[in-house]
C-alpha cells in the first residue's frame, strides 16, 4: 500500500464513512432543542437529570435523558454542541452512520451508568458522548499508517497516544470523562473501517 500524506486536510483521506453529516447534524437539532426547553423551562432538569435516589427509585430513564441535557446550562450547552459538531462530524465520515449511532450512545450510555454507580451520581450533559467519538478517532490515528497509507501530521499522532493517558488520569481524579473516552477508543478498534482498496476506490 502506498503511503500517503495527509496533511492539508488531515481526516479527508480517512473519510470512508457518510459523505454528510445527517445523524450528527439530527443529534446537534435534538440536544439543541432539549438544551432550549431546559432553559425555557428550568424545573425540566429536575425530571430528568441522571439522579442516583432518582435510578434507584426505579427511573432508569434518567440514564438516557441524561445524555440529552446539560448540568452546565447555556455554557454547557453551547461547549457540548460545538464539541459535537466538531468530533460528531469526523467521526460520522470515518466510521459511517451505524458505527457512530454505537459509539456515540454506547459510550455515553456506559459514562452514565458508571457515573450513577461510581463517580459522579448527579448530572447530565452529552459529553460522554463526544468523548467516546474522540477515543475512538484516537484508534483511528494510532493506525492511520499501517492500516491506511495515511500519514497523519505528527501532532496529531501525539494527540492520539495522550487521549488514554489523558483518560486514565481523569478517571483517577474522579472525573467522569476518562471511562467513556477509554471505551471509545476500545470500540474504534474493533469498528475500525476496511481500508479502500484500489478496485473499491476506482
Amino acid at each position: 500500500m502506498t503511503t500517503r500524506t495527509a496533511s492539508r486536510t488531515p481526516f479527508g483521506r480517512l473519510a470512508l464513512g457518510a459523505r454528510r453529516p445527517y445523524l450528527t447534524a439530527a443529534v446537534f437539532l435534538v440536544t439543541l432543542a432539549c438544551g432550549i426547553a431546559q432553559l425555557a423551562h428550568p424545573p425540566l432538569y429536575d425530571a430528568v437529570v441522571r439522579d442516583a435516589a432518582r435510578i434507584d427509585d426505579g427511573e432508569w430513564y434518567r440514564l438516557v435523558t441524561g445524555m440529552f441535557f446539560q448540568d452546565g446550562w447555556a455554557f454547557g450547552l453551547v461547549s457540548n454542541l460545538l464539541w459535537l459538531a466538531v468530533f460528531g462530524t469526523l467521526a460520522e465520515r470515518v466510521f459511517g452512520r451505524a458505527r457512530w449511532l454505537v459509539l456515540y450512545f454506547g459510550c455515553g450510555l456506559f459514562g452514565q451508568f458508571m457515573s450513577y454507580v461510581w463517580l459522579n451520581p448527579v448530572g447530565a450533559g452529552n459529553s460522554m458522548c463526544v468523548v467516546g467519538l474522540i477515543g475512538a478517532l484516537a484508534a483511528v490515528v494510532v493506525v492511520a499508517s499501517r492500516r491506511y497509507g495515511v500519514v497523519l501530521p505528527v501532532q496529531f499522532r501525539v494527540m492520539a497516544f495522550a487521549v488514554p493517558v489523558l483518560a486514565v488520569v481523569d478517571t483517577v481524579v474522579h472525573d467522569n470523562h476518562g471511562l467513556p473516552c477509554l471505551l471509545g477508543m476500545a470500540l474504534g478498534f474493533l469498528l475500525l473501517p476496511r481500508p479502500v482498496t484500489t478496485s473499491q476506490s476506482g
